[in-house]
């Protein structure tokens, strides 16, 4: 079901990519910080700051508008033809300026007062923050950039795709009455597990899985010991920028205690498709759902 989930939205970029802006008329939005952004035409030059607002401007059809991308940037593959203006928390501003985009997209993470993004608002190149935390955050986020790229068909589109199929998912698991305990680790070391602030919580409820942590913060230091105690039925380990190389749990010292452990439930994920809120999480349902209950899939 992956498979094919991930071959539909690359089907969808791919299509999407054939309609172009209407040129000329003004567009306007309110950004996630509740600022109004302006734009005199659909925005052709766009530099995303964070990967998940690339992927989101791949996935309503804009991908030919984007000038740039950040390092850390790998989806879809075409995006690595694209130069890079730095990292997320400290991209490049004199390169940024340079290719004279008439759209910046960033993160509410950093701080949008910073002397960085004030440069660019001051050379009148307007910079729109979202800040998507839930599904709901990301189907908003996508539809204002489609606002501001003249890809609002696209956006409409793209956005109903997504929404059908959580949909199918839910269906799928509609009579779990049991849901599955698990523990998301975010972090080897210090041990760090996804809390209920994160967009990894959005995934697993939409799994039919049980976060084991209560903490409302999107990461949360994880002692051993309270591991232990809440002895999870599955234990999922991202591999990424955040959780480099992690070893096996089950090769940890006292980790071979926990039920996860003993009867093989340890699923290995990218930190990508699960930690970063874009239409990619769509993706990580339908994947850990399948995982967590394949007799529904």
């Amino acid at each position: 079901m992956r498979h094919r989930a991930i071959s539909f939205l690359t089907a969808i970029f791919c299509l999407a990519l054939s309609a172009s802006p209407a040129p000329g008329v003004p567009v306007r939005i309110t950004d996630d910080i509740g600022r109004a952004i302006t734009l005199d035409g659909p925005a052709n030059r766009v530099v995303p700051l964070y990967g998940a607002f690339a992927e989101m401007l791949y996935a309503i059809g804009a991908g030919p508008q984007i000038f740039a991308r950040t390092q850390a940037d790998r989806f879809p593959p075409a995006i690595l033809d694209l130069p890079s203006v730095g990292t997320h928390m400290r991209p490049n501003i004199e390169m940024i300026l340079g290719l004279k985009p008439d759209l910046v997209l960033q993160s509410a993470a950093r701080n949008e007062e910073t002397a960085d993004l004030e440069r660019l608002q001051s050379a009148g190149i307007p910079v729109a923050v979202f800040a998507p935390k839930t599904f709901e955050d990301i189907f908003g986020a996508m539809e204002r950039i489609g606002i501001l790229t003249g890809r609002e068909e696209g956006a409409r589109n793209a956005v109903a795709n997504l929404r059908g199929r959580l949909d199918a998912v839910r269906n799928h698991l509609v009579d779990i009455n049991k849901p599955l305990r698990v523990f998301f680790e975010v972090r080897a070391e210090p041990l760090s597990g996804a809390g209920r602030g994160s967009i990894v919580q959005e995934v697993l409820t939409a799994a039919a899985a049980e976060n084991v942590l209560k903490n409302d913060k999107a990461i949360v230091q994880y002692g051993f010991e309270n591991l232990l105690l809440d002895d999870p039925d599955v234990y999922i380990v991202q591999h990424g920028p955040m959780n480099r190389n992690p070893q096996e749990p089950g090769k940890r010292t006292h980790f071979t205690q926990l039920r996860s452990i003993v009867n093989g439930k340890v699923f290995f994920v990218d930190e990508f498709i699960y930690s970063r809120p874009g239409p990619r999480c769509v993706d990580a349902v339908e994947e850990l759902a399948a995982r967590l209950y394949p007799e529904r899939f």
